[in-house]
Order: C-alpha cells, then structure tokens, then sequence
C-alpha cells in the first residue's frame, strides 16, 4: 500500500504540473544582442513562476524589433527608450505603447587616444550614432561637457544644425551604433550607448570621460501594441521584469552600469 500510495502521489504532481504547464499563457518578447537579452533570461524564470513562458527573441539589428511587433510576429520588446520609440511610431507609421519603465543604459563618451575632455586636440574627430534620437542625445552630451553648444532649449532632436558654438572646431562623424567601439581606434573621441559599450567591454563607471546624468527621456521600457496594452500578461511582464530578483542580477552583473527605475 505504501508504495502504491507513493506512486499514486507522484503520478498526481505529474499531473498537477502537466496541467499547469498547459495553463501557462506564452509569449514572444523582442530583445537586442548583449545587455538587454541578458535581463530577459533573468526576468525568464520569475515570470514562469507568475504564470507567463516568455520566449526571448534576439536581434542583433534593434531597427527590426518595432516593426516585428506592429506586425504580431513579437507580443512585446523591451529593448529602446521613449524618444527612439517616438522615432520609430512617426518614421514607420507604427502604433507602438509603453506600459513600463525599465533601466537606462547611460551614455557615456570614451576615447583610446586621450585622458580627458580638456586633452581633446583642436579639430578632434567624434563619432556619434547615427539614428535621430541618440544622435541627439550624443550632441546634447557633447554640450554637456562643454565641447559645443547648441541652440537654447534644443531637445534630444538636435542635430549638428543646432551646433552655435564650436570652440576646438570638432568633426561630428555619425556612424552605425554598432560600429561606434571600434572607430575608437581611428578617431579621437566617440559618444556611444551603454549597450554597445558594455557588449565591447567598456564600462561607463571605468572608462567613461564623460556621462550622462541620469534624465528620465532616456530610461528603457517595454513595448507593445495598443490592443495588448491592458491584458494581463502585460501587467505579469512588467513585473516580473522589475522584479526584486531582476534588480539582484542587474546590481551583481553590471555594478551600478545599468540603472533600475524601480
């Protein structure tokens, strides 16, 4: 009798997990190569434990995500931030909502060839991403450390347009976000996203000469179509995602290079 009873009860949690397996609602959720598939495969585990398989879907080009879920083929991505999400919703014709702040990967600029802003020679080379919103973003950087000045009250849509002021005649060379570590060997100085520059190895609170203080435009989020905005794996996504567990990992793996907003 023992032994039938024990099998009996095995068979049961079986059964309990099968079921529970089955009744687990599943989505896809768009993710960019390095730091933000990272996340993902941490917040994974918790949102299993609310419920919510979370298939993780990874592009090495971020320009493809958006579309990807206007079209369905992803329930959610969480990869950009508002103002690239802006660009993205007015360029394509999208319809893309935030239903959750994130982390900010600050922007920090880096250089292999010199030690600090006020070494940077006359006529420097920088390069900058090449995509309106964290192009300028970048400018708006290069203001802050005193390296030009751009028209007052100019936002991140910037351009080397708004530069008014250019006191050691810098040369503002937009590139590819994913080129921006390695023109580092070439030019003098080079603004990139902590994404990039964190998968290349460089750390904003090691190498940065200068970063970014931490502005609220440029936090992350999650992303998804208006009709899903209100459905309850949203809301499970979201706080799995800024979960205590989640911050745990990010505070271990990145040491205070990637900032929660929770």
């Amino acid at each position: 009798m023992p032994v039938r009873k024990s099998l009996a009860a095995s068979a049961f949690g079986l059964l309990l997990a099968l079921v529970g397996s089955a009744s687990a609602e599943t989505i896809k959720l768009g993710v960019t190569a390095g730091p933000h598939a990272q996340i993902a495969e941490a917040l994974k585990p918790v949102a299993a434990a609310k419920g919510l398989d979370v298939q993780i879907v990874e592009f090495s080009d971020g320009a493809l995500i958006d579309p990807a879920t206007e079209d369905g083929d992803l329930d959610a991505n969480a990869f950009q931030h508002t103002p690239y999400l802006d660009q993205q919703n007015a360029d394509r014709g999208l319809h893309l909502v935030s239903v959750a702040k994130t982390v900010l990967l600050p922007m920090a600029a880096y250089s292999h060839k010199v030690k600090s802003i006020a070494d940077l020679p006359d006529g420097a080379q920088i390069t900058i991403p090449n995509d309106p919103s964290n192009g300028g973003r970048a400018l708006k950087l290069l203001e802050q450390g005193g390296i030009i000045k751009l028209t007052p009250g100019v936002t991140f849509k910037a351009t080397e347009l708004d530069i008014v002021d250019n006191p050691k005649h810098v040369k503002i060379l937009p590139l590819e976000t994913a080129q921006l570590p390695r023109s580092l060997e070439d030019v003098d100085f080079s603004v990139i996203t902590s994404h990039f520059a964190i998968s290349a190895g460089l750390l904003p609170s090691r190498d940065a000469l200068l970063i970014e203080s931490q502005q609220s435009d440029y936090f992350c989020l999650i992303a998804v179509k208006p009709e899903n905005a209100d459905k309850p794996w949203v809301k499970t996504l979201a706080e799995a995602y800024r979960s205590p567990e989640v911050k745990a990992f990010l505070d271990k793996e990145f040491k205070g290079n990637i900032v929660t907003s929770w």
